[in-house]
């Protein structure tokens, strides 16, 4: 570097101090001399440098000068006054020739922009020969090339940042010809403001019935949605449930109270944004009174029967009615409905968990509307009783029968077990024999081997007693099978076995001797 002189910082009178001032440097020839200063002010302030009272020429490619670290000189159009004191470089001599390892003086520091301004990364590295700047990302996508470029000898500046240029950069100091290089390297953070998606929408509904807004938003980081109602902040609860990250404002069973605007705010450390609403409540005169005498009964481990009556008042337009349900232990946004004829003023639930509660209420419709809620009643499916096991048999002796079980994975889990047997076809059983549900296996003896026998089982909890798992058992059968079964005159079979195998043998030696001689005779024949 060959610049000699000193540098004159001008600023404004009424401006804040320099944040950043530069400080005088020396520096080796063919080094780098680095100036920083920074200031804040409103509006920005126009930086610039001047070097002995003249302005630098910054399209000397050995120049680079931005508002991130280097270059000041402070401007407007009304005046400027010079700073109370000068910095001043000096230059050092030094052979060329001597090599130096690459250097990085200064390297790119963490950012945190907002879309659409310049971020500039700096790289100043030093060193003989002359080191060579390159950047990447940490990530290894492609930087690119569109509104990107390099300032003097390494800056990068990015023009018209965008959430994708996100990232960490890295800057790499090679010296020419070789594998040496020394890195730096620092994270680029670009925010996005808040914007809508999805924005809420005006909606108007039947007094009774349920409204829905959403809203979507995009940004970065992501933003956070809030509700207000008439420029109150909107607090859940009741009839009023936010889900979805705030997204969806969910109102059941509106009133008139309910009729207001709808504020969506959402919000991010780069900006925020709002969009509003109206829900209108439909009133219709004349409107169905609220069905009366809401009822449960549990008819089975997995079905209910919800009964009412008709309304007190207004029924001759009512349409039909909606039966809301859900279980008691979840939230309100999670019942669901069925709807019901006008004629018929009750409905069976079915596919219902086994011993849990369940919540319930009516509603009654008009081409109209909906009447307010009735009174919600809540009911209990019954306990589950467990499933048949399963039940094998196995005959031991002529009075010995094995019995062996195992419980069923479906329905309720078993207590115990029953054991139950007779004669068949005979009135009563030998039994109960029971068992804790650990045991699985039981022999039934003094049993007579001429008769048929009827073997059950039956799993029970504290919810009562399963089917039944019925097999029958003859034990003359098995006996006579036994018997049948039983060893044989192994060495009368083994002389049959033995007779047989001698006439096979001696068919196969025939037929051989025939084939060869009907062969020896035609080669005869033809040797004559």
């Amino acid at each position: 570097m060959d610049y000699n002189g000193d540098l004159v910082i001008k600023y404004f009178r009424s401006m804040a101090d320099f944040h950043v001032q530069p400080e005088s440097v020396h520096a080796e020839e063919s080094g780098v001399a680095r100036f920083q200063c920074q200031i804040h002010g409103l509006p920005e302030p126009v930086i610039s440098w001047e070097k002995d009272s003249r302005p630098v020429d910054t399209s000397n490619e050995r120049l680079d000068q931005n508002t991130t670290w280097a270059s000041c000189t402070l401007s407007c159009p009304q005046a400027f006054s010079r700073s109370q004191e000068c910095v001043r470089r000096t230059v050092e001599g030094s052979a060329s020739s001597v090599y130096k390892e690459p250097v990085i003086v200064v390297g790119p520091e963490n950012l945190t922009l907002t879309v659409h301004q310049t971020a500039i990364l700096e790289c100043v590295a030093t060193g003989y020969p002359r080191p060579i700047v390159s950047w990447s990302r940490l990530d290894g996508r492609p930087i690119g090339v569109e509104g990107i470029q390099v300032l003097g000898t390494g800056n990068l500046m990015i023009s018209d940042v965008g959430v994708e240029h996100s990232g960490v950069y890295v800057c790499a100091a090679n010296k020419p010809g070789t594998r040496v290089r020394r890195t730096a390297q620092g994270r680029l953070v670009v925010q996005a403001p808040a914007e809508f998606v999805q924005p809420p929408q005006s909606i108007a509904r039947p007094v009774g019935t349920t409204a829905i807004f959403t809203c979507q938003a995009r940004g970065e980081p992501e933003p956070q949605l809030t509700w207000l109602k008439n420029g109150q902040i909107l607090e859940p609860g009741g009839h009023v449930k936010l889900r979805n990250n705030n997204s969806t404002l969910t109102i059941y069973g509106i009133s008139q109270n309910d009729e207001a605007i709808y504020q969506c705010i959402a919000e991010n450390s780069a900006g925020s944004t709002q969009a509003s609403a109206r829900l209108t409540v439909l009133w219709a005169d004349g409107l169905p009174g609220v069905p009366i005498h809401v009822e449960a009964e549990a008819l089975s481990p997995t079905t209910i029967q919800v009964s009412w009556r008709e309304p007190d008042k207004n029924t001759q337009d009512i349409i039909g009615y909606v039966l809301h349900i859900r279980r008691t232990s979840d939230p309100a946004e999670m019942e669901y409905e069925e709807a019901v004829s006008k004629v018929t003023l009750q409905q069976i639930i079915r596919d219902l968990e086994p011993s849990t509660n369940y919540t319930f209420y009516v509603k009654a419709y008009t081409s109209h509307g909906a009447s307010k809620p009735s009174d919600s009643v809540t009911e209990s499916t019954h306990g589950e009783v467990p499933a048949p096991p399963s039940l094998y048999t196995k005959v031991v002796n002529g009075s010995v029968v094995q019995a062996t079980w195992e419980s069923s994975s479906k329905m309720g889990q078993p207590q115990g077990f029953r054991l139950y047997y007779r004669r068949a076809h005979t009135p009563l059983f030998t039994g109960p024999i029971a068992f804790p549900r650990n045991v699985t296996q039981y022999n039934i003896t003094h049993l007579d081997s001429s008769l048929v026998y009827e073997i059950k089982l039956i799993a029970h909890n504290q919810h009562g007693d399963g089917n039944a798992t019925i097999r029958f058992v003859s034990l003359r059968e098995a006996v006579a099978k036994s018997v049948l079964d039983g060893p044989c005159d192994c060495v009368k079979d083994e002389q049959g076995k033995t007779s047989t195998t001698g006439i096979i043998i001696g068919i196969h030696i025939g037929i051989t001797c025939i084939i060869f001689c009907v062969l020896f005779l035609v080669f005869s024949y033809r040797g004559s």
